[in-house]
């Protein structure tokens, strides 16, 4: 994070709602000099003051109860893959937000899908259940065991790029070898742990030559400026984006472009919810 707050990506006065939040999400925000932050996940037994001095609340983040652009940023750590439909919290997520979104989560490559092949990681993260004793941990922190979705950077950019046609959003990636070592460590076959920790040097070598390769990532997705990040097949009337006549009237020559601008179009709704 401090990487985004130096490139003044972030900065330590902005309104942040960190979804899927727990105790190590407080803690991080709080050394990292943040002041304005609400913290929300499932927990409807929550305590008042649960993560002091930053607010608290119950939401879910495949339906945030908040309005658009409500914060400035929305921070996710390693929670959206305990949803139903990871991109449907991600969109909450970016529609609710200002500026944008970053999120941490598994990524998915070759050398990932391996190591779930040969016991390294997980498909079902039944480990975080059986760390919960099998009352929470799984799927929107319930006792079942969550499919561990693993991103790519594509599958972002398009999803992004569908949900906010109007203006070019910006990315940024940050990727790195994340091992699971709690789990390694609470196998009961020692194999795994030892293997891994015998071969860490070559691993980190490996990812550092190969970073394409790399089993975790931070992304961010920045919403565009408006009006100047605007496709210029659109414009702005009445707050809302509309065809660009002029500019249609360049590239096509339909009979039916109308000769004056007499729009009759329903506004476009910025981020529907579903």
């Amino acid at each position: 994070m401090a990487w985004l707050l130096e490139r003044g990506v972030l900065r330590k006065d902005m309104k942040i709602l960190l979804v899927c939040g727990g105790q190590l999400d407080r803690d991080v925000l709080l050394a990292a000099g943040f002041e304005n932050v609400m913290i929300s996940n499932l927990d409807s037994q929550m305590k008042p003051g649960a993560f002091a001095p930053f607010a608290a609340c119950v939401q879910d983040v495949e339906a945030l109860t908040y309005g658009k652009d409500e914060f400035d940023f929305c921070i996710a750590h390693n929670g959206l893959h305990h949803c139903y439909s990871p991109h449907r919290g991600m969109l909450e997520m970016y529609r609710v937000s200002r500026l944008g979104v970053l999120v941490f989560e598994p990524r998915d490559s070759l050398l990932t899908r391996l190591g779930v092949r040969l016991g390294f990681g997980q498909e079902y993260e039944t480990a975080a259940v059986a760390a919960n004793g099998c009352v929470a941990g799984g799927t929107r922190d319930t006792p079942i065991p969550n499919y561990v979705y693993r991103w790519t950077e594509r599958e972002i950019e398009k999803s992004i790029r569908s949900y906010s046609p109007w203006g070019k959003p910006g990315f940024i990636y940050r990727r790195g070898l994340r091992v699971p070592w709690g789990r390694l460590e609470a196998m009961n076959s020692r194999i795994c742990y030892l293997l891994v920790r015998t071969l860490l040097p070559l691993l980190r070598l490996f990812f550092h030559c190969f970073p394409g390769q790399a089993n975790g990532f931070a992304f961010v997705a920045l919403k565009p400026k408006i009006p100047q990040d605007f496709f210029p097949w659109l414009e702005l009337k009445d707050g809302h984006p509309v065809p660009n006549q002029e500019w249609m009237r360049k590239q096509y020559h339909f009979q039916n472009l109308p000769e004056k601008k007499q729009f009759h179009l329903r506004p476009i709704r910025h981020h529907p919810r579903h």
